[in-house]
């Protein structure tokens, strides 16, 4: 008589708690990225957590229809994921058990402690690729010649430094062959982790021979080969930073992302800092940050600008690079740059990789693409681009 009764009102004296399991494991997943390499791990964590929830509550929402949705939603999604139904799981009581080697962990241990609600961190990306190209953490662009070892990023957590070398005999043009990392000891988190990558020497483990910090078991801090010897991931949760690096060529790009509160995390005497402030005044070769250059006097013909070293004319350079981009913003045109400055084919895939990563990192889709003028039509706009780009070209070879 009790069940028969039941089914009629028992599920509204009772606490099925699915709805709270729901709003977990959407709270645990909503600041995930998919494009990152640990977003299966994380999402199988809250998958299990879910599963757990669920199961604890399986009496009392026994006749629940969204209950017995949600069982079979998890089931699904754990096989799409290939997640293990053994392992860790996300935590709703940060204050008890926050994983303080995971940087979102912080957030909500923050939030727990503080008793309101905090803002997503906000997180910040870098790039240099190319001839160099440099993109800061501003969303500023520009082309710098930055010869020999210059410091990227150099704060409490992390170290970057790039060291440049002439590609073109008689030109400052250069281009990076060689990258050197040093990820900080942080608490319990990871000794102190120096990686190190030179042309023709992209490793997949750090200097010391392992390929992850912290006591091994963890995640806190790994490499992952993605390439043989040409692309290779870093990911540090501890401080929510991933970091691509890639050989092109003879030539290595490199592209980071990491929370806005940590890259200020510096001192005075670390301001030197390209990815911070940009290249000094007297190593760019733009200007105001965009790659062309004011035209004085009458426009030449395309015929003239077109680079006499490099193989390339402007029209050849131009179809050259639209076969992998077709959108024209700065990549596309740091392409054509690069291909009149050193006829160097390498460079079209360069560009392209960094506009890849630009889009798997930076934050905002709204900012992925950078225009270097707006206003004018788009073929008095290219016209006077490429004739300014022509210029650029050929003063950087003869004279810098």
């Amino acid at each position: 008589l009790l069940s028969v009764l039941c089914l009629g009102d028992c599920q509204l004296h009772t606490s099925c708690g699915i709805q709270k399991c729901t709003t977990d494991f959407v709270s645990f997943t909503s600041h995930l990225n998919a494009a990152l390499e640990d977003f299966d791990w994380e999402f199988c964590k809250a998958l299990r957590a879910y599963s757990v929830c669920t199961y604890r509550n399986s009496k009392v929402c026994r006749g629940n229809l969204v209950y017995h949705s949600a069982v079979l939603g998890i089931g699904d999604l754990m096989t799409q994921r290939n997640c293990t139904k053994d392992g860790p799981t996300s935590s709703t009581n940060p204050e008890m058990t926050h994983d303080p080697c995971n940087y979102s962990g912080h957030i909500e241990a923050r939030e727990h402690q503080q008793g309101e609600k905090t803002p997503p961190p906000t997180y910040l990306f870098c790039g240099l690729f190319g001839d160099p190209h440099l993109r800061t953490f501003k969303d500023h662009f520009q082309t710098c010649k930055v010869e020999g070892a210059w410091p990227l990023i150099d704060n409490k957590y992390l170290s970057v430094q790039v060291t440049n070398v002439p590609v073109v005999p008689g030109s400052s043009a250069t281009a990076t062959n060689k990258i050197t990392i040093i990820f900080k000891s942080y608490q319990d988190c990871t000794d102190q982790k120096v990686y190190q990558a030179m042309t023709d020497d992209l490793p997949a483990a750090f200097v010391d021979g392992t390929t992850s910090g912290g006591d091994g078991n963890t995640r806190n801090l790994h490499i992952v080969e993605k390439v043989s010897g040409k692309y290779i991931e870093m990911h540090a949760s501890y401080i929510g930073t991933t970091v691509y690096i890639r050989q092109l060529g003879h030539y290595l790009t490199l592209a980071i992302r990491m929370p806005q509160e940590l890259v200020m995390a510096y001192e005075e005497s670390q301001d030197l800092q390209l990815c911070v402030n940009g290249c000094p005044s007297s190593e760019r070769i733009d200007q105001s940050g965009h790659l062309p250059l004011p035209v004085m006097g009458k426009l030449l013909p395309w015929g003239a600008v077109s680079h006499p070293r490099s193989g390339y004319t402007l029209e050849t350079a131009t179809t050259k690079c639209h076969e992998k981009m077709l959108v024209k913003d700065i990549y596309f045109y740091s392409c054509v740059f690069d291909l009149l400055t050193t006829g160097d084919a390498n460079f079209t895939a360069a560009a392209h990789s960094a506009l890849q990563d630009v889009e798997a990192l930076h934050p905002t889709k709204e900012h992925w693409h950078i225009f270097p003028r707006s206003g004018d039509d788009d073929v008095g706009r290219d016209s006077k681009f490429f004739v300014s780009l022509g210029l650029l070209c050929l003063i950087h070879v003869a004279f810098l």
